[in-house]
């Protein structure tokens, strides 16, 4: 076989594992096949979604212990818990905090949870989600303004009987609305770079988002008194 046969063996061979194997795995990291198919809150803001992603984890402490770190979510509030340096290198001033804030505590729906500054270079409506749906220690779900978002974020906290809780992240899309990109007016193009690049990138911030909220939550339940002592 030539060379150039087998570096074109070679890139099928990669492209078919990442679409095959990587790909499928990634997109419902964490979590089990009824909790990737079973609908979830918030879904139906979005009842035309082309697109679904579930990332979920379990965490070593109860529902009110997790609930704090959601409500603070946001740029210019607790951050996102995820790869800050990374956030920080392209300018979206990410602050991660690693301390319950008080001043943080207070969301509602309709509040404005940012991804980004409000002077980002790239910024867009999508930039400055809103609060669609709240409920207090159970569900957090995000969208861009307007009446046909692009997509929704929810966040759905679910108690299991030995005291844990499952943390599960939905992503439901309708990319051909979204406004982000420089390919966005060029709905093909745009498709391949939310294959090759936006989806494994959401993959590597969001299960660093959930790895750092279990963290969080598991330390501030081993450090708290007892009610014991």
């Amino acid at each position: 076989m030539s060379g150039s046969r087998l570096v074109a063996a070679a890139a099928l061979t990669l492209v078919g594992a990442y679409h095959f194997v990587i790909r499928p795995w990634h997109r419902r990291w964490g979590s089990t096949t009824r909790e990737a198919r079973a609908p979830l809150p918030g879904d139906d803001l979005l009842p035309d979604a082309t697109d679904q992603v579930t990332h979920a984890i379990e965490i070593d402490a109860p529902v009110e212990a997790v609930w704090p770190w959601l409500v603070q979510l946001g740029q210019g509030r607790g951050g996102f818990y995820s790869y800050d340096w990374l956030e920080n290198a392209v300018g979206a001033d990410i602050h991660n905090a690693d301390r319950i804030v008080p001043e943080y505590q207070t969301l509602e729906e309709g509040d404005v949870v940012r991804l980004a500054p409000a002077d980002y270079p790239v910024s867009s409506p999508e930039s400055a989600p809103e609060v669609a749906h709240l409920e207090t220690e159970r569900t957090l779900v995000l969208r861009p303004p307007g009446e046909s978002p692009a997509w929704t974020w929810a966040f759905v906290l679910e108690p299991v009987a030995d005291g844990s809780t499952r943390l599960l992240a939905r992503t439901r899309s309708n990319p051909g609305r979204s406004s982000i990109g420089p390919f966005s007016s060029f709905p093909a193009l745009q498709e391949g770079v939310n294959y090759l690049f936006w989806e494994p990138a959401h993959f590597v911030m969001e299960r660093g988002m959930l790895r750092g909220i279990r963290r969080r939550a598991e330390q501030m339940g081993r450090t708290a008194p007892s009610s014991t002592s």
